[in-house]
């Protein structure tokens, strides 16, 4: 990345973008923009409040870890293949450069895996000697607590009220303390984590973690189940998909950051590190057709616990990672916002909806767990009657309105996409039931399939549209009415669907892109397109047969990724820059499952 006004002296941060990689160990994440500063980092967990809070702070009391080059010329980035270590490269003006390597260590150790909560960051000379300073300012509570730093021979703690941090370093810790430039003519390391001192020595924890890290991510792409075409997006978006595992408890979160508006100066900002259970379901289904499963059994942990605490009642569209059940929203009101467009949030309303289709997505999201025989513990009679409850849930709420898979926060109806996943949950509940052998439970899930699957057919239906409506009686048109494709609802050739997907095409389309729904929310008409809906067309378009336009959407939707291959949630038709949350779980699937459908087999090369 070439920097046009480079000045003397150390150049001031990049402004926010979501230019960013991402590096974690499923325990906890950190982003690094592309002069390598991290800018985004909660910790311990996904949902804590940052220590690293740049990307939401433009102004002076940002805080971020930069490590920075006197007079910045370019700057490449890149990860190493097949890993989650992230590599960075600064160079001035006279040719000088040093290599950043970052990354969280995950590896198998001692019967179990090791993800600490540590940041390593390893830096090298690679041409000359380059003058570089270490910029870091650690807060905490969402910037508002500036630490008490202590500091011993090689290392520095940074006290807080609730938590305490410690970088182990053997760059001077002066230089550290004070942001001194020096000539970096060796290699250095950082270690940013848990107030602990190192059982071996700095330089030779930092290799090992690196060595085994790397080894880890490489051994975990090998097994991957790729498809010929788009190799480097599947295993980059599957590594993605892998960091977004909260692996102590199973959860999975829908996005690592907060508050990046879906447009801008919209005040669209959310929280999105939670786990939603219909983003969940797809991840696990994306990675399953990896042959990926060690993430579905770990999200089952969790998903079980959700199940048997509902105790056969309401279940919320999402929780905790934790299995916190109260995630009350509020507003950081001290935080300019991304780009200064705010509000900056934490928590989120959506705990409190009535998203109907939340019990079609935990079948769905457990009925691989019931046929596969790799499992380590494979589905069987106890776990079916955990589900069974969630099926009569899904009776129960059939046909009622809620606020849907959108969320919509002022209005509800009887939503199509709702009625279809209670559906799912009795059409997957009774080939689980023919499974074990349950011939009664198979027809009276059967049964209920049926019934569901006449009525939504018949009410969803618009004669006026001659579409699929996005609610019964209703006439306006939801991408969300594409998942009957998916789910194996209606036959994709099916005329009704054909013509669902020309009028969506229509009405929700700015070129390549696709908007969620037409209808105004509760902001107004939204400004950009949703990517899952987008990646939705592309599915429904390659079931029906019109596979050329649907490569072609594909290609437009590779082109918008970042320079690392990765999405967030929303693009801007326009400008084709990336909005919303990042990176986006939904979109990463997306990609997945894109490549999976239109590749070319291995057969037709091998």
């Amino acid at each position: 990345m070439p920097i046009h006004e480079s000045t003397l002296g150390f150049a001031a941060p990049l402004p926010a973008s979501l230019s960013m990689g991402v590096i974690g160990n499923c325990a906890f994440s950190a982003l690094v923009d592309q002069q390598a500063r991290i800018v985004w980092c909660c910790l311990p967990r996904f949902d804590s409040p940052p220590v690293f809070n740049a990307l939401l702070e433009p102004g002076e009391d940002a805080s971020a870890f930069g490590i920075e080059i006197e007079n910045l010329a370019s700057s490449r980035q890149w990860y190493e293949p097949n890993t989650a270590v992230l590599r960075t490269q600064l160079f001035d003006t006279n040719g000088h450069g040093l290599e950043i390597t970052d990354f969280a260590p995950r590896f198998f150790s001692r019967s179990r895996y090791f993800r600490p909560t540590c940041i390593v960051r390893r830096i090298r000379p690679i041409a000359g000697a380059p003058r570089i300073r270490v910029n870091l300012e650690l807060r905490y509570d969402w910037g508002v607590d500036a630490p008490e730093v202590t500091r011993g021979s090689n290392h520095l703690r940074f006290v807080g009220d609730a938590q305490t941090l410690r970088l182990s370093t053997d760059v001077p810790v002066s230089y550290v303390l004070d942001k001194t430039p020096f000539l970096l003519t060796r290699e250095h390391n950082f270690l940013l984590g848990a107030d602990e001192s190192l059982e071996t020595g700095l330089g030779d924890t930092a290799r090992l973690f690196e060595q085994e890290t790397i080894s880890y991510w490489k051994k975990w792409s090998q097994r991957l189940a790729v498809p010929l075409e788009w190799q480097d997006v599947v295993i980059r978006a599957a590594i993605t998909l892998k960091l977004s595992l909260f692996e102590e408890t199973g959860a999975i979160v829908a996005a690592m950051t907060t508050s990046v508006p879906e447009a801008p100066d919209s005040q669209r900002t959310w929280d999105y590190r939670y786990c939603w259970l219909r983003d969940a379901f797809f991840v696990v289904r994306a990675l399953n057709s990896l042959s990926e499963v060690g993430t579905m059994e770990d999200y089952l942990r969790w998903l079980s616990n959700v199940v048997a605490g509902s105790k056969g009642a309401h279940i919320q569209p999402l929780y905790g990672i934790g299995l916190e059940r109260e995630l009350p929203e509020s507003f950081i009101d001290h935080l300019q916002g991304f780009r200064g467009m705010g509000p900056v949030r934490q928590g989120n309303q959506a705990q409190e909806h009535f998203q109907h289709d939340v019990y079609g997505n935990i079948v769905l999201g457990a009925a691989q767990a019931f046929h596969d025989q790799r499992l380590l513990h494979r589905a069987g009679q106890a776990e079916f009657e955990h589900l069974e409850a969630v099926g009569e849930q899904a009776i129960r709420v059939y046909g009622q309105p809620d606020a849907g898979m959108w969320e919509l926060r002022t209005r509800a109806r009887v939503h199509t996409s709702s009625a279809l996943m209670s559906w799912a949950a009795c059409d997957r509940l009774a080939k689980i039931a023919h499974v074990l052998g349950l011939t009664e439970r198979t027809a009276y899930w059967q049964e209920h399939a049926v019934r569901m699957r006449d009525e939504i057919l018949a009410k969803s239906w618009s004669e006026e549209r001659q579409a699929f409506a996005e609610s019964f009686g209703g006439r306006d048109l939801d991408a969300s009415v594409l998942l009957m494709a998916e789910v194996g609802f209606i036959d994709p050739r099916d005329a009704r669907f054909v013509a669902t997907v020309e009028a969506m095409e229509k009405s929700l389309c700015d070129g390549p892109y696709m908007r969620r729904y037409e209808a105004a929310d509760d902001f107004g008409k939204p400004e950009t397109a949703f990517n899952i809906c987008t990646f939705w067309r592309i599915d429904a378009l390659a079931r029906i047969g019109r596979i050329d336009e649907a490569r072609a959407i594909f290609e437009a939707m590779l082109a918008v990724r970042n320079h690392l291959g990765l999405l967030s949630e929303d693009t801007h038709p326009v400008t084709g820059e990336m909005w919303g949350n990042f990176p986006q779980t939904y979109s990463m699937v997306g990609l997945i499952n894109a490549a999976m459908r239109l590749s070319a087999p291995w057969d037709s090369q091998i």
